[in-house]
């Protein structure tokens, strides 16, 4: 009888326990519901990966292609221009550690939003300046990053960004994923990439958003 007692003293005790642990637990469903993403073409994506992906609040950037009409198109295709995609980068972040708003400043430092169709010697439309925006409040925010930055003469003349409601992303090959990274010394990586993650450094660590500056 007494070891019957103590037996169901126990089970009750693991059981409450058990529930009191289970109230702490966050889903993975429930921790993805506070993160957001934001797609943005500017230029070459060995370029832009890596500068977002210093930023404190921003949990992955994935090289790929939007914009386009092509099924899963590949990095040769989109480089003959036909198929209408942009080089671009899908960031996913959190808006409680940063916002819209400066995601669109790192994105207008990163490039030159008044060349058409370019981004200096990286030509063609795969090029261009656009960001996709997922919803109206994300239009108006971008819309507005965009209308303040030329009314301020951020870049002398008139911008030519696009911006375009999301519909698909198409992350590229495996090998562009983190590109400099694994490619530093590579001639497009030392004369462009290089010298564009430095000064993105230089300018955005003063302002205390990198959570690091290992890339």
């Amino acid at each position: 009888m007494k070891r019957f007692f103590f037996l169901f003293i126990t089970l009750c005790l693991v059981s409450c326990f058990g529930q009191e642990k289970k109230k702490n637990i966050v889903t993975p469903n429930k921790m993805n519901t506070e993160l957001e993403h934001f797609t943005i073409g500017g230029g070459c994506f060995w370029c832009v990966q890596p500068c977002f992906k210093l930023l404190k609040g921003v949990v992955s950037v994935t090289s790929g292609y939007s914009g386009g009409h092509t099924e899963h198109p590949t990095y040769k295709e989109v480089c003959t221009g036909d198929t209408g995609h942009a080089e671009v980068v899908d960031i996913t972040f959190n808006p409680k550690e940063i916002s819209l708003e400066k995601l669109m400043e790192v994105f207008l430092f990163l490039h030159d939003p008044t060349q058409l169709n370019r981004q200096g010697n990286d030509i063609g439309t795969q090029y261009r300046s656009i960001v996709f925006y997922r919803n109206e409040e994300q239009k108006r925010i971008i819309e507005k990053s965009l209308k303040s930055s030329e009314d301020q003469q951020q870049w002398p003349g008139e911008y030519v960004t696009q911006v375009v409601k999301f519909e698909k992303f198409w992350p590229a090959e495996d090998y562009h994923q983190d590109y400099y990274k694994a490619n530093p010394n590579q001639p497009y990586c030392s004369a462009v990439t290089g010298p564009k993650i430095h000064k993105f450094i230089k300018h955005f660590d003063k302002l205390g958003w990198l959570s690091s500056t290992e890339l």
